[in-house]
């Protein structure tokens, strides 16, 4: 099972589209445990938006159109805390 997320840092109104099979692990990365990268500067984050997929190359295809032009929009019209 793969999770495509949405997650958002209020402090900072900023907004971050990944991936992961391991949603609670992955979170905890972009919180805490992670050193350096995008996430690390915008601290603290929550997930505003989960989409469960079964294989892999679904879950991908999902994530980058939700980081397109087009995505964004729908996030915005579809994602009440975006």
């Amino acid at each position: 099972m793969y999770v495509v997320y949405v997650l958002k840092s209020e402090l900072f109104d900023k907004h971050y589209v990944g991936f992961t099979q391991n949603l609670i692990e992955r979170f905890k990365s972009h919180n805490s445990l992670g050193r350096k990268g995008f996430t690390t500067r915008y601290r603290p984050w929550k997930v505003i938006h989960c989409e469960f997929f079964i294989d892999k190359i679904s879950a991908l295809k999902r994530e980058k159109f939700l980081k397109s032009g087009v995505g964004r929009t729908w996030m915005k019209n579809n994602i009440g805390d975006y």
